[in-house]
């Protein structure tokens, strides 16, 4: 049994959507340096998918794979449930991070961005979530879906990302039902954290002046917060943790 503090995950198989860059690749290696083995997913990234893995097969071989797939089609979601379970015989952590961010004003919105968001942050962790369902039943396993403080309070020019958002806490709290009591729904919701490229310093700066600690968070307050649900909270779920240094109360 896990006890508060225990950061073991040995023998645990994972999946990590966009894992290849940034916090998902944080989340890979936080998650191998426990113990578990894991199967890397990348859309375009292929060249740091594969950097990772050798990477992580380098300190313990044959613990890492690669998997491409395109979120967005129904048929490679399906693949990468299929290539999930082979990986390594099962199936105990499913990661949903992989996401789409960029803004849409309600005057340049178009259907295409509606598709990609909601796409991303919302149906696929649905459907891979419902292709892997019987896997994670039979482990008594964790969906660990990684949402935004801006599903619970929406950024100014990205309706469309903030609606999805807000639609993946809301999937993590009636996947918690539906999968109880076998399987734990849990999420994160990171504030401050990677700020995206070319980011106004203006901006940076309004943000963590409306953030408590006043300063940004690192990758690596949400991977303790990832770890805390994979391995030493074996009685909570259908819950949303806010990362976020106190931006969604400094408001």
């Amino acid at each position: 049994m896990h006890t508060p503090g225990t950061a073991s995950l040995q023998g645990k198989r994972a999946l990590v959507t966009g894992g290849a860059r940034r916090i998902g690749a944080a989340i890979v290696r936080t998650l191998h340096e426990a113990g578990a083995h894991v199967v890397v997913h990348y859309h375009r990234s292929s060249a740091e998918a594969d950097a990772l893995c050798a990477e992580l097969n380098a300190t313990r071989a044959k613990s890492a794979r690669a998997q491409a797939a395109d979120l967005l089609d129904p048929a490679a979601v399906t693949q990468l449930a299929q290539a999930a379970r082979a990986a390594f015989g099962g199936l105990d952590i499913l990661v949903n991070n992989a996401s789409s961010f960029y803004p849409t004003p309600l005057d340049e919105a178009d259907e295409r961005a509606w598709d990609d968001l909601m796409g991303t942050n919302l149906k696929a962790p649905f459907f891979l979530t419902q292709a892997l369902a019987a896997e994670l039943r039979a482990a008594r396993g964790l969906v660990l879906n990684v949402a935004d403080i801006h599903g619970m309070r929406p950024l100014k020019a990205y309706p469309i990302y903030s609606v999805a958002k807000a639609g993946l806490i809301m999937l993590t709290r009636s996947l918690a039902r539906e999968l109880a009591p076998e399987v734990r729904v849990n999420a994160v919701a990171p504030g401050p954290i990677l700020w995206p490229e070319g980011a106004d310093p203006a901006l940076k700066h309004k943000v963590l002046d409306r953030t408590l600690l006043k300063r940004p968070g690192s990758p690596e307050d949400v991977t303790r917060a990832v770890l805390f649900f994979a391995a030493a909270a074996p009685y909570v779920t259908g819950q949303v943790l806010a990362v976020d240094g106190g931006r969604s109360v400094g408001w």
